[in-house]
């Protein structure tokens, strides 16, 4: 695998394929492009040290590193918030075209030193931004030979789209690493550059002349450096084995063709279905209010209202992954990160406490037994585990609600999610996400959800 783009984590929502057109992908070509049966693809396995998680989250935390214009905010929820503008700022967005002036106060971290020199950082956030206010996240690293990385944008937010259009940044490097949509990546893993440490910055912008602000209440990074692997071997089952949450179940392809100005439609829509799925196992819903733009008499319009709201204007997708954990935030007390985990031992506890996990993988029809298609970047949602240790999924992909409930091989779906390198129908390499998740979860988890979350260090 050469080159920036191979070492890109795939984007989920890129081809969340239906069914009956995946079938079709998945040429005559599928069997011999098998990982299995191509020889030295021997399995093997992630350092235990693959991934560093690190949020900052507390009073404590919002009072550290640097402020211009924020300040930190106590209570049930500590967060950071506009206090005395640092400035105005004139903003051209550039998906409408319109330039108008922003008051602003930034953040910045203290600089982080990864457990994890690493290949790649994705940033995600919770916050409030209430008409009128949006933030951008940016991200400062330090490399391993001591030079540092430009500041790269890793998104520009709000939680609605009529002040800006909520955006990622393309054409973002400086020849050593580049930033992919919601990834930064080092251009080339093999030369051994790595990342060492990096700060965040938050910019945290309102209408002129206004009291509003937005409200941050979390913000960090999951950096990691797993090996590239086409074959992982299965996890023992182990304490999840027998348990299955009761989460809703929701097709995407009920909505194919509506509302194509978002991703082409519900075809598209694994991700932000995956989220809705899971906000709504945590109670939250969207309000009649907040649905009143949806058209009448169509199905479940809650998933038209995730695809709009986790809707990346530049990716042209609703894929990106932290636009669908801030979503899941938008909800009344609800955390999210967006992380790498190990194996589905990891997912085990998270379901045997309480906490279905949002998965992203990529695979030919016949490396997924019983999926019925191929797809080269999908979202599911692990809702628990048989008694023999084997995946209960809610699959979006499915052609009605009543079908989405699947159970899949363990071996075969951890090594799907898992692996870093695959082949597709025609035989070329290409990039797996390597165990990318979504995790979200109440801001006041249980006693057992908190010792899950502490030990994969997001809580």
């Amino acid at each position: 695998m050469t080159g920036p783009t191979n070492r890109r984590t795939v984007l989920a929502a890129l081809a969340a394929v239906a069914a009956t057109s995946a079938v079709a992908s998945a040429g005559p070509a599928s069997a011999a492009a098998g990982s299995a049966s191509r020889p030295g693809a021997r399995p093997t396995r992630a350092p235990e040290s693959a991934v560093d998680n690190h949020f900052w989250t507390t009073y404590t935390d919002w009072r550290s590193g640097s402020a211009a214009g924020t300040r930190a905010v106590a209570g049930h929820r500590p967060g950071l918030v506009i206090g005395a503008p640092a400035g105005t700022t004139d903003h051209t967005d550039p998906h409408t075209g319109t330039t108008a002036a922003w008051e602003y106060a930034t953040w910045t971290s203290p600089a982080h030193r990864s457990a994890v020199p690493a290949t790649e950082v994705i940033a995600s956030w919770n916050a409030d931004t209430p008409d009128g206010t949006w933030i951008q996240i940016e991200l400062l690293g330090r490399y391993s030979d001591g030079t540092e990385t430009p500041w790269y944008v890793m998104g520009r937010w709000a939680a609605g789209d009529t002040d800006i259009r909520r955006t990622s940044v393309d054409d973002q490097t400086d020849g050593k690493s580049s930033v992919w949509t919601d990834t930064f990546s080092v251009d080339d893993a093999a030369s051994g550059l790595r990342l060492t440490h990096y700060r965040l910055r938050l910019t945290l912008h309102r209408t002129p002349g206004t009291r509003l602000t937005p409200t941050v209440w979390r913000v960090g990074a999951m950096a990691s450096d797993v090996p590239d692997r086409f074959t992982v071997p299965a996890s023992t089952p182990g304490a999840g084995s027998g348990h299955e949450l009761a989460v809703p179940r929701y097709s995407q392809n009920l909505h194919a063709g509506e509302y194509p100005e978002y991703d082409n439609g519900g075809e598209a829509w694994c991700s932000p279905t995956s989220s809705q799925m899971i906000i709504e196992y945590w109670g939250r819903k969207p309000t009649a209010e907040q649905l009143a733009w949806v058209k009448p008499g169509l199905a479940d319009p809650q998933i038209c209202h995730a695809a709009r709201y986790t809707f990346d204007y530049q990716y042209d997708g609703c894929g990106n992954w932290p636009f669908n954990a801030a979503y899941a935030a938008t909800y009344r007390d609800m955390s999210s990160a967006v992380t790498r985990l190990g194996s589905l031992t990891d997912v085990e506890n998270l379901v045997r406490a309480g906490i279905p996990v949002i998965t992203s993988q990529s695979f030919l029809k016949e490396e997924l037994t019983g999926a019925g298609y191929g797809t080269s970047g999908h979202l599911m949602t692990v809702i628990g585990f048989t008694e023999d240790g084997d995946v209960v999924a809610n699959d979006p992909a499915s052609k009605d609600n009543d079908a989405v409930r699947r159970v899949y091989a363990r071996a075969e779906w951890e090594n799907i999610w898992l692996r870093t390198k695959r082949y597709d129908a025609a035989g070329k390499v290409r990039s797996g996400t390597g165990g990318v998740c979504y995790l979200y979860w109440p801001a006041d988890p249980s006693a057992a959800q908190r010792r899950v979350l502490k030990s994969l260090g997001l809580a």
